[in-house]
Parts: C-alpha cells; sequence; structure tokens
C-alpha cells in the first residue's frame, strides 16, 4: 500500500515581492521600447524653450515666475507619461489576465505609481539642469531635492489611478487632463510655494508648513487610491 504526498499548495508571493517584481517589469519594458521617457523629456525641454521666447525671463521677473514655469513644464510632460500607463495592457488585453492572477490589485497600482514616479525623476534630472542653464538660477539645493520628489510623488499616485479610470474610455488622451488636473491643484500650489521658498533662501520653518501639506496629500491620496484601485479596474 503506497500512500500518496500531501498535496502543497503554492503560496503567492509577499506584497512587497510583488510591487518589486512589476516594478520592475515596468522599467524593463520602458528600457526595452524606449517609448515614454524620450518622449517626455523632450515636450519638457520644448516647454521651457517656449517660455523662455514668450517672456522676459530677467532679474526680479525670473525670480518671480521661474518656480511656476519649472512645474508647468514638468507636470504637463508628466502627462504624457501617465496617459501611456496602461496602454500596453490595454493594446494588449493582458489586463483582465493580470487582474485574474493571485497579484494584489493595490500592489499593482503600487507598481505602476513607482514606473511613473521613474519616469517623472528622470524627467526632474533633465529639467532642473537645463533650467539652471537657460535662466541662470541656482537650483541645486538640498530642500529642492525634496520638494521636487513630494511633488512628482504626489502627481504619480493620484495620476496612476485616474489614468486606469481614462483608459477604457475613447477620448482618454482629453479626459485624463480634465480629471487630474482639478486635483492636483494642492499638490502644484505646495510645490510651487515650496520651490519659490528654497528660491529666495528662506529657513526649514518658514518650508515645512509646504512641506507638510505635501507629504499628507502624498500619503492620503496614495493610500486611498492603492484601497479603490481593484474597484476603479474592474468598471
Amino acid at each position: 500500500m503506497t500512500i500518496d504526498p500531501p498535496l502543497t499548495v503554492s503560496r503567492p508571493p509577499s506584497f512587497l515581492r510583488q510591487v518589486t517584481v512589476l516594478s520592475a517589469k515596468e522599467l524593463a519594458i520602458e528600457l526595452r521600447t524606449k517609448e515614454t521617457v524620450p518622449a517626455i523629456v523632450i515636450f519638457s525641454i520644448a516647454s521651457l524653450i517656449t517660455f523662455q521666447f514668450a517672456f522676459d525671463l530677467r532679474g526680479a521677473t525670473l525670480m518671480l515666475v521661474a518656480p511656476g514655469v519649472l512645474w508647468v513644464a514638468i507636470l504637463f510632460a508628466s502627462l504624457l507619461a501617465l496617459g501611456r500607463s496602461f496602454a500596453r495592457e490595454i493594446e494588449r488585453g493582458s489586463l483582465d489576465g493580470i487582474l485574474a492572477s493571485p497579484v494584489d490589485p493595490a500592489a499593482f497600482y503600487l507598481a505602476k505609481v513607482l514606473g511613473n514616479l521613474s519616469f517623472m525623476l528622470v524627467l526632474v534630472a533633465v529639467t532642473v539642469p537645463l533650467s539652471v542653464a537657460m535662466f541662470g538660477i541656482d537650483l541645486f539645493r538640498p530642500f529642492l531635492i525634496l520638494i521636487m520628489f513630494l511633488g512628482s510623488f504626489g502627481i504619480a499616485a493620484v495620476g496612476t489611478i485616474l489614468s486606469a479610470v481614462a483608459a477604457n474610455t475613447r477620448a482618454r488622451e482629453a479626459l485624463l487632463p480634465i480629471l487630474l488636473l482639478p486635483l492636483l491643484v494642492p499638490v502644484i500650489l505646495g510645490a510651487v510655494r515650496g520651490t519659490a521658498m528654497v528660491l529666495d533662501g528662506r529657513p526649514w520653518q518658514e518650508l515645512q508648513s509646504w512641506a507638510g501639506m505635501l507629504i499628507a496629500y502624498d500619503i492620503l491620496f496614495a493610500a486611498l487610491s492603492a484601497m479603490l484601485f481593484h474597484h476603479v479596474v474592474e468598471q
């Protein structure tokens, strides 16, 4: 008489492992296709050049409008990346397969956020030195790195879930900015004011209120989006 060995049921990977694998997949696809990063970098450069020729950015005027010019260039270039966030899954019909797998929808959402954030950080790494070269202002300051990261994360966190909302619509290129821009008003306000304070050489005590607002916004919307993502993609 032989006894069959007990059946073993493999457990799905941990949440952190899922996020890591999915994020690596996003970056590997971008490195292979090079669809997103070149487009957003070129768009950002074109935006800065347009501002340079359209406005007399010198002296006091430059210091007044430079934070807004910088963040407008980053924001509108990031719309290109966010608009393509779910395009591959929609075009190939793989989104349903991902959702039917043991992958946690929240892990899928966070992986998309990290992918979009990485694209935005590349965009920032190109836009900031270019702004220094074009406008002659010192942007290489420690607190500015924090403001740039918090602002970029907020755009990626909100833009990712709204990209999922707009992905299955015919007018997703037009719908995404309409949904996204009103929700990003606190992020843009905090990022622009925080950047202006850094350029003015204000102490951390004055800057921390705007940084605190950005941190609270990022945590709140990232947590809400992770919880609601499963319901959003099922519709």
